[in-house]
């Protein structure tokens, strides 16, 4: 794989005669996944009592699992454009944020092989580490920004290798999943008779049910996340902004070996009702509460999904405050109970347990999926079933976060907490245990 992947990355840079100048183009000890955590970080996992992940055997956990559901779902195979989708399918990355707006990195999956990557340009020794890669190839970027006027032009271009990949010929028909795609090179591939079907429908069911070495990663990275937040907790202080508690958690989590953050929401006093604000400068007073979502997409490339709110200062929690915290919590602990295999997902919209409606704000959401975002299944509130409401089964191997947020419409403080359960033949298991109480 790594010769194959060699000849790839020196056929884009127009080839050269001394392979052995190249041996670094096939992804070698300098490239960041290879070097992953560090061994200051892994020891303090392993002294923690965690097992660190088999990253080999997550690989090909990730790849069969997509071949598995295009093999249920008669498809020949998937083209993913989305970051996550082809960090799952071959644990490789390079500029996650910047590519999910700028179509320069994408791959295939076959159902019965290969899979190959296509890479921003010069870019393509990053996925010389993965031992499921079995090619790598310069992307043709389609986008306006990257191809302006002759973005229809290379879309086609894009269309025409991916049609020689799946080895299409005219008249022979084919189903092909996509997550998602630019419009020209999506409608070049149904003119030549593709069949195409939805890719996120693919990779979710894909991804909802965690091998044994993605939960010892996530372990790991809920281990990395709750020492910062230990952090934020300790240096927590009146007089600071929202921005200078939310730059810690950022902090802490690069340090850690983490990746990005998907949101910015933390919000203090009376900000934190209604839900969802994002840090800002005000300045948090005395006695006042700090709730905030962590989001973040940690160690391994998995995400710790949690909230907690704070009271800051000495001092304790006003009537009101131990009020709302108390609904809050009687929210999560009651929801956590319901998450049992064979239970179905009206189940959990309708005997999930929330405050009055009438009396107090919620969140979106009862529970969400959890992997290396949020993932595939949102569970909504019994009103909005109607509208967005859909069925399924609680499975073992299933990772949900477990939402509550409870906001007095009169006004006043809210008070945001949010737990990660892994669903066990047992019953849930809770994953994140950092303290939920207001005060240290």
């Amino acid at each position: 794989m790594a010769d194959k992947i060699r000849r790839s990355v020196q056929r884009a840079a127009g080839a050269v005669d001394d392979a052995s100048d190249n041996v670094d183009l096939a992804g070698g000890a300098l490239h960041h996944l290879t070097l992953g955590p560090g061994p200051a970080l892994t020891a303090e996992w392993v002294a923690a009592g965690l097992e660190l992940p088999d990253l080999t055997a997550l690989r090909r956990y990730r790849n069969d699992r997509v071949r598995e559901q295009l093999r249920a779902m008669d498809y020949a195979g998937i083209i993913v454009m989305d970051p996550m989708n082809i960090r799952y399918v071959t644990d490789t990355t390079n500029m996650q944020v910047w590519v999910m707006h700028n179509g320069a990195r994408y791959a295939w999956v076959g159902v019965d092989g290969p899979t190959i990557v296509w890479d921003y340009p010069g870019c393509e020794f990053l996925s010389g580490h993965s031992e499921v890669v079995d090619e790598v190839r310069p992307a043709i970027p389609a986008t306006y920004f990257a191809a302006g006027p002759r973005h229809e032009e290379q879309a086609r271009r894009w269309a025409a290798e991916m049609l020689d990949v799946m080895g299409h010929r005219p008249g022979s028909p084919a189903r092909v999943a996509i997550d998602q795609c630019h419009l020209v090179g999506y409608q070049a591939l149904a003119d030549a008779g593709v069949v195409l079907g939805s890719g996120q429908e693919v990779m979710e069911l894909a991804r909802r049910i965690k091998g044994s070495d993605e939960l010892r990663a996530m372990r790991c990275a809920v281990h990395a996340c709750e020492s910062t937040m230990a952090e934020m907790r300790e240096t927590l202080r009146p007089g600071m902004t929202e921005r200078d508690v939310w730059s810690l958690l950022h902090a802490g989590n690069v340090r850690r070996a983490g990746e990005w953050i998907e949101t910015q929401i933390l919000s203090s006093g009376p900000r934190t009702n209604p839900w969802m604000q994002e840090a800002s400068s005000r300045v948090i007073d005395d006695g006042d509460l700090v709730g905030y979502d962590t989001d973040l997409v940690g160690a391994y490339g998995m995400m710790v999904d949690v909230s907690r709110t704070w009271r800051c200062g000495e001092g304790r929690p006003t009537g009101a405050q131990r009020g709302v915290h108390a609904l809050a919590l009687e929210q999560l602990h009651r929801n956590i109970e319901l998450l049992t295999p064979g239970r179905t997902f009206r189940e959990l919209t309708f005997n999930g347990w929330m405050p009055p409606i009438d009396e107090y704000r919620h969140y979106s959401v009862l529970y969400h999926g959890v992997g290396q975002c949020d993932e595939y299944p949102e569970i909504f509130f019994p009103h909005d079933w109607e509208t967005w409401g859909f069925d399924g089964v609680v499975e073992a191997g299933m990772v949900f976060t477990v939402e509550a947020y409870v906001g007095p419409r009169i006004g006043g403080e809210g008070v945001k907490l949010e737990n990660q359960v892994l669903v066990t033949e047992r019953g849930p298991e809770l994953l994140t245990r950092f303290p939920l109480d207001l005060t240290a």
